[in-house]
């Protein structure tokens, strides 16, 4: 342990076996943080691998004593700068807990230590012949914790929901080391408050989840898919617009503008033309050639040039391939920073149309591409990060982009949660009630505000049990 070390960060590791500290500086910088950009970051005083609930109450209740700044960290791919660590902090991560706990097919759940990458999950659940719908385009890498934190989503979200519409019940960590069980393993429950959807999207502010009760659906069938580029923009929103309308809910309705889709071609040679939009669409459901026939309907009333439909799965991961490669085609463009924003399902158009215009006023190349099916949409901007005039560029565009959206009746994040990129936009979507309220919540659990400080919340370490309503 460094000599250097804060007294408070000394008295933590003391506490805890040796052989779940980590102090070597050629080790440290890699915690220094996520995959966000543009967001402070700084090497952490010590970093914590925890291999059991007792472990994580130990380091916490020592941190609350000493009024040690702890950020938890799942598996580091976060993009809004949630795992960044301030100067003197511990990162706690939470790497090593990566157990299934139980698979209970007859109840359709399963329990999980934070650990567990989501996509090991999802093939947990497959080999019971149960679905885990929630798949992050980071399915592959990012852990359960890191998407119970922030609410992730994916592409499945517009019939199936996100993170928290499959958390039944939590074990959770408070700040000061207390272990808080929450929710249920029934189908119904209504007892008390609803803790456990409190945890969930909280970002590592008010505890620290150390297990996880998730609901598993039946396998859904082989799905069908649908491809349909269009002219305009505007045709694409009112045939995202029809389908909705029309009572139809895929499993799938994904969007790419025409920057997206020369970089997905450019990458791949797919030859996906270049249209302005395209629209890849899936459904699940037992009838679903009937389904995406009256999307194809519809496509073709709103001026699709063409319309592609595949009932062979393995066509359809084919076609779908070009909606997955979205972000690593447009990341040979350059540096990029990428935003995640939701607006009203009628107004993508009016969002992708005002993005364009940010693009030229900007000067820089945004690709956008999301989920049309609820809203979410992730710009991407592309922008030189070792010249400071295109670093404020790319900033300013990037605020301009979440304006808009707030404008449009919409949402900072969709999915990938607040972190320190966005606290001052939070600040104005919940208004001053909503803040006051937010910091209440906060001064209830974490009284000495510890945990992941200057994330979420404006400047909550500042006294903040005088901010309740």
């Amino acid at each position: 342990m460094s000599a250097s070390a804060p007294p408070g960060v000394r008295a933590v590791l003391t506490a805890l076996p040796a052989e779940i500290v980590i102090t070597d500086p050629d080790i440290l910088p890699a915690y220094a943080g996520d995959q966000s950009r543009l967001t402070t970051r700084a090497t952490p005083a010590a970093v914590v691998t925890p291999r059991t609930t007792g472990e994580v109450s130990a380091c916490l209740a020592t941190a609350h004593r000493h009024g040690v700044p702890v950020v938890p960290r799942g598996a580091g791919s976060g993009l809004s700068g949630g795992a960044n660590p301030p100067t003197d902090a511990i990162v706690l991560s939470l790497h090593r807990m990566a157990a299934i706990v139980e698979t209970d097919p007859a109840n359709r759940l399963i329990v999980v230590q934070p650990g567990v990458v989501t996509g090991t999950l999802r093939k947990a659940a497959a080999a019971v012949d149960l679905y885990y719908p929630p798949d992050p385009g980071s399915v592959e890498f990012s852990t359960i914790g890191g998407n119970i934190a922030t609410n992730a989503g994916g592409m499945c979200c517009v019939k199936y929901g996100v993170t928290g519409d499959f958390v039944l019940g939590l074990e959770v960590v408070l700040a000061d080391g207390r272990i808080l069980r929450t929710g249920r393993r029934t189908v119904k429950g209504v007892a008390g408050y609803d803790l456990t959807h409190l945890f969930v999207g909280s970002e590592g502010t008010l505890g620290v989840v150390t297990e996880a009760v998730l609901r598993l659906v039946p396998k859904p069938r082989p799905p069908h898919t649908l491809v349909a580029p269009f002219g305009t923009l505007s045709d694409a929103g009112q045939a995202v617009a029809g389908i909705i309308g029309a009572g139809i809910t895929p499993s799938m309705l994904e969007i790419l503008d025409r920057t997206t889709i020369r970089a997905v071609d450019r990458l791949t040679r797919m030859g996906l033309g270049d249209d302005a939009a395209l629209l890849l669409i899936q459904s699940d459901d037992p009838h679903a050639v009937d389904a995406l026939s009256e999307i194809e309907q519809i496509c073709i009333k709103h001026a699709a040039s063409e319309v592609y439909a595949t009932s062979d799965p393995t066509e359809g991961a084919m076609l779908l391939e070009a909606r997955r490669l979205a972000l690593p085609a447009l990341e040979k463009l350059g540096d990029w920073l990428l935003d995640d924003v939701s607006v009203p399902r009628t107004e993508i158009a009016s969002l992708m149309a005002r993005i364009e215009r940010i693009s030229r006023r900007s000067g820089l190349t945004i690709g956008v591409f999301g989920h049309a099916g609820d809203g979410n949409l992730h710009p991407t901007i592309i922008y030189d990060a070792g010249d400071p005039a295109s670093c404020d560029a790319a900033r300013t565009a990037f605020d301009s982009i979440v304006e808009e959206a707030l404008r449009l009746g919409g949402t900072v994040t969709g999915e990938h949660g607040v972190g320190r990129l966005k606290r001052q936009w939070l600040a104005t979507e919940l208004g001053s009630v909503g803040v006051a309220t937010h910091y209440a919540i906060k001064a209830a659990l974490d009284p000495t505000g510890i945990l992941n400080p200057q994330a979420v919340l404006v400047d909550h370490t500042a006294d903040i049990s005088r901010r309740a309503p």
